[in-house]
């Protein structure tokens, strides 16, 4: 099956609502130099692997937890703001669809934005699409496994080191670290 590529604009309403907590955390962040960490937030469980990966490496220097629904709904915030100015922007898919990476690139300049396909790395669950139908402690394990290899890809990427794109934006797939 061969898919055109399209480009698709989304609309939403605007708003002059702030959340307290991500302009404080946008504001610490971006007084602490922190590099942003955003993942897919998918329902299944290779979104779920994502999402646990993220929350781990968000809680190693010099990285935070990122929030994409504020950088993409309220561009004015100081979540969005961190995550725009940030030298590096981290993003951990869930898998091959890269929904995230697709729409981030889109709002982060290229060369800042380091993407991670999480499913690349544990390849399991594909046959499964419900979170639950994987034991929280295995869930866990696996996260952990995503969260220590883009650690080392990460390590080795802000060091200049040897370890290569698989594209030409920054991504990793299998192979890295």
């Amino acid at each position: 099956m061969r898919y055109e590529e399209t480009t698709q604009t989304v609309r939403m309403n605007t708003t002059n609502a702030v959340c307290p907590i991500g302009e404080a955390t946008g504001k610490k962040n971006i007084s602490e130099s922190k590099i942003p960490v955003l993942s897919c937030e998918g329902a299944c469980i290779r979104g779920e692997i994502a999402r646990l990966a993220a929350g781990i490496v968000s809680k190693k220097e010099p990285y935070g937890r990122g929030c994409h629904g504020e950088l993409i709904t309220v561009p004015d915030s100081a979540i969005a703001r961190w995550i725009k100015t940030a030298e590096k922007v981290v993003l951990i898919d869930g898998c091959f669809l890269r929904c995230h990476g697709r729409i981030i690139e889109n709002i982060i300049d290229e060369e800042k934005l380091v993407q991670f396909d999480a499913l690349s790395h544990y390849n399991r669950y594909t046959d499964i699409f419900d979170y639950e139908d994987v034991p929280e402690k295995e869930r866990k394990e696996v996260a952990q496994s995503v969260a220590d290899w883009v650690l080392v890809s990460l390590e080795n990427v802000l060091a200049g080191g040897p370890c290569a794109p698989v594209r030409t934006k920054m991504q990793f797939g299998a192979g890295c670290g």
